[in-house]
């Protein structure tokens, strides 16, 4: 079996070093609060890149609920398929850790789940998806879309793993937008979409993601909404450390 396709890599819309900065505010009785920043890098590791992917609330927010988020997702950077995942998550009192082993000769993924990294249990789950995905991964293979089939096509389906569970998920086009105001960052051209999500502790049954993609060769996500359990959160760019393309999108 033949997994994933293969990607040219001068292609590719993100490079090693590049560093996106979101800001996070929550929504609670109409008011948007400010309550953290998360970052996402990409570094080189020989045949491989790391993704790495930092979630904090801001001293100022922690009264209320104290967030420190780590995930990594080491992909092939021929195929972009994912090698190994771990995700470490502190909210609140909430303790939860992952790390998925992709086996492909055998396919088999080996995957730890516990409380904590000390705790884990292991369970090894068969796939023969040719294109299956983590948390982390899934979001730059989603930036290889090419737009105008995106557009003509209106959805693309992906499969991810979590928490031991396999999900058949999509993302939809909605249409462009030829100016989305994004607090902190400006003005943007954008493709508006929708995206399916995996409903449980975070978020309700039948949610849906919003996200605005920057519409130049880069494909990254300008703002993000979503409706989570009690209120919503929005996700709006902040800041890019080496883009590969210039952000023609941004007006």
């Amino acid at each position: 079996m033949s997994f994933g396709q293969k990607f040219d890599p001068a292609m590719l819309p993100f490079q090693a070093k590049e560093k996106l900065i979101y800001k996070i505010y929550y929504n609670l009785n109409f008011v948007w609060i400010p309550a953290g920043e998360v970052v996402f890098e990409v570094k080189d590791e020989g045949d491989l890149y790391h993704l790495e992917v930092t979630g904090r609330t801001y001293p100022s927010y922690e009264w209320f609920y104290k967030v420190r988020d780590k995930y990594h997702s080491y992909i092939d950077k021929k195929t972009l398929l994912p090698k190994l995942y771990i995700r470490d998550v502190h909210q609140g009192g909430y303790r939860h850790y992952e790390k998925v082993v992709f086996d492909y000769q055998n396919n088999v993924m080996r995957s730890y789940l516990g409380k904590t990294m000390a705790t884990t249990t292991l369970k090894e789950i068969p796939f023969t998806e040719t294109n299956l995905y983590d948390l982390v991964s899934v979001m730059y293979f989603l930036r290889t879309i090419d737009m105008n089939e995106f557009r003509n096509s209106k959805r693309i389906k992906f499969n991810m793993i979590l928490d031991n569970e396999k999900y058949n998920l999509a993302i939809q086009f909605l249409e462009d937008v030829q100016k989305l105001s994004v607090k902190d960052s400006g003005n943007f051209r954008a493709v508006s979409c929708k995206a399916e999500v995996v409903a449980g502790k975070v978020f309700e049954e039948d949610a849906e993601m919003k996200i605005f993609i920057g519409d130049d060769e880069n494909k990254y996500p300008v703002m993000i909404e979503t409706p989570i359990a009690v209120g919503s959160i929005k996700a709006v760019l902040k800041g890019v450390e080496w883009p590969k393309f210039r952000q023609h999108s941004k007006l």
